[in-house]
């Protein structure tokens, strides 16, 4: 009886099933073919409805048969309905097509203007189609619902792009197709911009908040018209401009992270830091008292930290019948960041092949970053020939950090088992404030029938970066039992405080002069222009040494916390004749010519750049060294050329060749050399500019549903190209420093996919890159001589990977998307392979930055009245930055720790936790 049921069950169900249809179709733009996302579409005398997805796709199912009026509505277009007759056999009615017309199509007199919506992802796609250089677009579209808070997050979503990530887990710098970032410049709204780095030319990116870009654009390959020192590309961050109506946008959020649920926030009373030290108040001859150090960065406190707080507004209209468009936008993001690290530092000692452990550093770092932007921007319309803008930018980054940090020795007293050790305690105070200024006024002008253009900038930029009062005290202890305790300050150099400031200042103009004339029928165009700029940098060190004026007080005894310590200034002059205190200048003038015209299906954008350079430096105080002046001169002609070959009108195939350089940072050319935590550095002053041959080939599909299909390999080879090894100093024998050299010829070439699909309400945004790159470097192996039985040191050449080059990138991003409802969510997985972190100079001891995968979310639900409540989180799987050397040593072992795994020694353990945000944004 229940079989006989459970029949007539199912064969009622299938007549149902049977008379039942589904309705499938598409919504497009009736004059763009572009598919409309968010269209309404209604079946009448039935409470069935749905709405169109990514793609301009719909669906309603279980349509019963029967006569209905099908209609789609959608905001500024007319409302179109279709009479049908549902049936299971009208396939007609499976794949409908709908192209709405603009709903002011019936005025008597209609003004057309064609306009693509900023900011928007099918505007990114469409610059990307049109694009002369080979490029990558992040919409701020893309950038709002995503999980990122900065443009160094932004930028690993792209394709080619790893990131290098800062003490606290963050993205910092990025990585361009296994190019290190010293390969790659950044732009605002098209012109160079300087580097707050007290180092290098490049710029860190985790400066800028992200909200306050309008598109994020990549290039992977140069023209004639942009600079040529970009062997690995060019990021271009254009900002917000001013729209044409009206428009207010402003966003407020508040989080946490993870990792200060488990344990406190350490800070220290950095209102206290004199930004200048006693030298710089006083005067050269000043000899500094311990009264003229205030002891605020000693007074260190454990805390649960405030929320994070995280808030931009933007403003921006047009006036004067739309002449004058003025915008401005601010952000900013107060937000307490930190992480977990043990770091095990090594040596290599008699003929071993690999490193020896030596000691065990286990930190906590707590981290308070201030960031802030502000854009300013406005533009006046003369007439349809003239045009002048005024863009002015500020970005700037405060971070407070403090490092705790316990080592222990790896000697004779340590043993696991009883629970002895010697320890030292190290605590480090440190406040940097980093800053970028750009004001850029520019002008378009049209001459003679538009056949004529003319564009020109005048730039002045500034970058700023300082360390003021940057403290570290260390303290001897004991493990006794397994009970840890502080004794009394270390014998040599107890307490350090250093003051550095670097700063950069530009002065650049810029021509570029278009003639289009017609030949044959075509139109080509004819430009030529050039650059002056004008780039000053000042550097100053200063630091002091002190120690205690009774070396055998003890901690909890004589003193009971480090602002109770009597000390004495060892060094009162400061140490001014420091060779870091230097004034350095770089004179870039270039002039190009380029042409570019189209013959049937093939677009052509070609010519040569020359770039003259004249780079110096003076160092104020020289300590001994051969060089303490310095010039370098030259002279290279770029050439590139790049084509475009147009398949259909949503294929292309886009091929390019140019030639680029690299520039030594000053810092790299000063000879003078400082002792870091970790290594002594000093600058080479023969280093040499890399230049290197670039070629690319890219198939490029883009569907007209804002989705995209990009195939293509690269490949480059790098003459002189830089990277660090340690090598003895030329006047200090003894001494062996982290320095800068050319290395011969190194090869890099790879393979990218990225792909772009949309389904619906649902999407796929992956890419992946494949990067293959070679050098040649010399190493230090150690052997013991035959003849007198002694250890002797000789140099291997090794052939290795590009410096932070991963041979797999990978990014994931699975999107949903109802606008009905008002849903748009995102999980984003990005993936690093390994790659050198450190070079060494030992034979087969570099330092391994294991492949490791990031996990983020996002989601934002749009409520009434213009307001969207949004989430954003980081760091799902609390990834971990580990640290290997590719190989063992048997004296690890006896080590408590499981240091050794699959023929590897682990050296450096760094974790973050998750990141919290939830927020509310709002739109006029």
């Amino acid at each position: 009886m229940n079989k006989l049921l459970q029949t007539f069950l199912l064969l009622t169900l299938s007549i149902f099933a049977a008379q039942a249809t589904t309705i499938k179709g598409h919504v497009y733009d009736s004059k763009t073919g572009e598919p409309l996302t968010g269209a309404t579409i209604s079946l009448d005398k039935t409470n069935k409805a749905t709405s169109s997805g990514l793609d301009g796709s719909f669906k309603i199912d279980d349509v019963k048969p029967g006569h209905y009026t099908l209609r789609v509505s959608y905001i500024s277009y007319k409302t179109t309905s279709l009479e049908i007759e549902a049936t299971k056999e009208k396939d007609d009615y499976h794949h409908l097509k709908f192209y709405l017309e603009p709903a002011g199509k019936d005025l008597a007199v209609v003004s057309v203007m064609s306009k693509q919506v900023r900011g928007s992802e099918r505007e990114a796609r469409r610059l990307e189609q049109v694009s002369v250089p080979i490029a990558n677009i992040v919409s701020a579209r893309a950038i709002e619902v995503s999980p990122d808070l900065t443009v160094a997050n932004v930028i690993q979503r792209v394709s080619g792009v790893s990131v290098e990530r800062n003490s606290n887990g963050d993205a910092q710098y990025a990585i361009l197709r296994g190019m290190d970032k010293r390969y790659n410049y950044t732009l605002v709204n098209g012109v160079k911009i300087p580097s707050p780095d007290n180092q290098y030319r490049y710029v860190p990116l985790d400066i800028f908040p992200a909200d306050i870009l309008e598109r994020l654009e990549v290039y992977k390959s140069l023209t004639p018209n942009m600079e040529g020192d970009a062997i690995g590309g060019a990021v271009n961050m254009v900002m917000k401009s001013a729209p044409d109506r009206l428009q207010v946008t402003a966003n407020v959020a508040t989080g946490y992270n993870q990792l200060f649920f488990d344990r406190k926030f350490m800070s220290y009373d950095y209102g206290s830091i004199n930004h200048k030290s006693p030298y710089e108040i006083n005067g050269r001859a000043y000899q500094a008292k311990p009264s003229d150090f205030h002891k605020g960065v000693f007074n260190y406190s454990l805390k649960n930290p405030a929320p994070n707080l995280v808030g931009n507004l933007s403003i921006g209209q047009r006036f004067l019948d739309s002449k004058l468009g003025i915008i401005v936008s601010g952000s900013y993001q107060n937000t307490y960041r930190g992480s977990n690290s043990t770091l095990y530092s090594s040596s290599v000692s008699g003929t071993d092949a690999y490193a020896t452990i030596t000691s065990k550093s286990d930190r906590k770092y707590s981290e308070q970053q201030k960031r802030y932007g502000l854009n300013a921007n406005a533009d006046y319309v003369f007439n349809t020939h003239n045009k002048i803008s005024l863009y002015n930018f500020y970005a700037r980054l405060d971070n407070i950090q403090v490092r705790d940090a316990v080592s222990t020795a790896y000697n004779g007293v340590y043993n696991p088992q009883a629970g002895n050790a010697e320890l030292t305690y190290s605590t480090r105070s440190r406040l940097t404030e980093q800053q970028i200024y750009n004001s850029t006024l520019q002008g378009d002008h049209k001459l003679f029938d538009d056949h004529f253009k003319i564009h020109w900038s005048g730039v002045y930029s500034s970058a700023k970066n300082d360390v003021p009062d940057n403290t570290t005290i260390s303290v001897n202890g004991l493990r006794q039992n397994n009970v840890d305790s502080r004794t009394v300050l270390v014998t040599t150099a107890p307490v350090t405080r250093r003051w550095e400031r670097n700063t950069d200042e530009d002065k650049a103009g810029y021509l570029d002069l278009t003639y289009t004339a017609n030949i044959g029928g075509s139109p080509v165009d004819f430009s030529a222009g050039g650059l002056y700029r004008d780039k000053q940098r000042s550097n100053f060190f200063n630091n002091y040494t002190f120690a205690p004026v009774t070396a055998t007080d003890r901690y909890g005894v004589n003193f009971q916390s480090y602002t109770d310590v009597a000390l004495s200034v060892t060094n009162p002059g400061g140490g001014v004749n420091n060779p870091l205190t230097y004034d350095a200048s770089e004179k870039v003038g270039a002039g190009y010519g380029m042409v570019k015209f189209a013959i049937n299906k093939l677009q052509v954008t070609g010519g040569a750049r020359v770039e003259h350079t004249n780079q110096g430096y003076n160092m104020l105080f020289p300590a001994g060294e051969l060089r303490p002046n310095g010039k370098q001169v030259y002279t290279d002609v770029l050439p590139s050329l790049n084509l475009k070959y147009l398949l259909n009108n949503n294929t292309q195939l886009h091929a390019s060749y140019y030639r680029a350089l690299n520039r030594p940072g000053f810092y790299e050319l000063i000879p003078g050399g400082i002792a870091n935590e970790d290594y002594k550095e000093k600058g080479n002053p023969d280093l040499k500019r890399a230049i290197a041959d670039n070629y690319d080939l890219r198939y490029e599909l883009f569907s007209p549903t804002a989705g995209q299909l990009f195939l293509g390999g690269f490949y480059k080879r790098i003459q002189n190209p830089i990277e660090y090894t340690f090598q003895a100093d030329a006047t200090r024998g003894q001494d062996t420093y982290y320095t800068p050299g050319n290395f011969g010829t190194a090869h890099n070439f790879g393979a990218e996919l990225d792909y772009i699909k949309y389904f619906n309400k649902v999407g796929v945004k992956a890419n992946y890159t494949y990067t293959n790159s070679r050098i040649t470097t010399p190493k230090t192996a150690r052997r013991i001589n035959s003849a007198n039985g002694n250890i002797e040191a000789y140099l291997v050449d090794q052939t290795r990977p590009l410096f932070g080059q991963s041979a797999h990138i990978a990014n994931v991003s699975l999107l949903y998307r109802d606008v009905k409802k008002g849903w748009d969510a995102q999980l984003a997985a990005a993936y690093t392979g390994e790659r050198i972190n450190t070079i060494s100079q030992f034979l087969n001891n570099d330092l391994w930055q294991k492949a490791f995968i990031q996990m983020d979310a996002s989601a934002e639900k749009r409520l009434k009245h213009g307001i969207t409540i949004f989430v954003k989180a980081n760091n799902l799987l609390n990834t971990p930055t580990k640290l290997l050397i590719k190989g063992t040593n048997p004296a690890n072992n006896n080590i408590a720790e499981n240091l050794v795994s699959n023929g590897q020694t682990l050296i450096r353990n760094d974790y973050y936790k998750q990141s919290y945000l939830i927020g509310l944004r709002y739109k006029l």
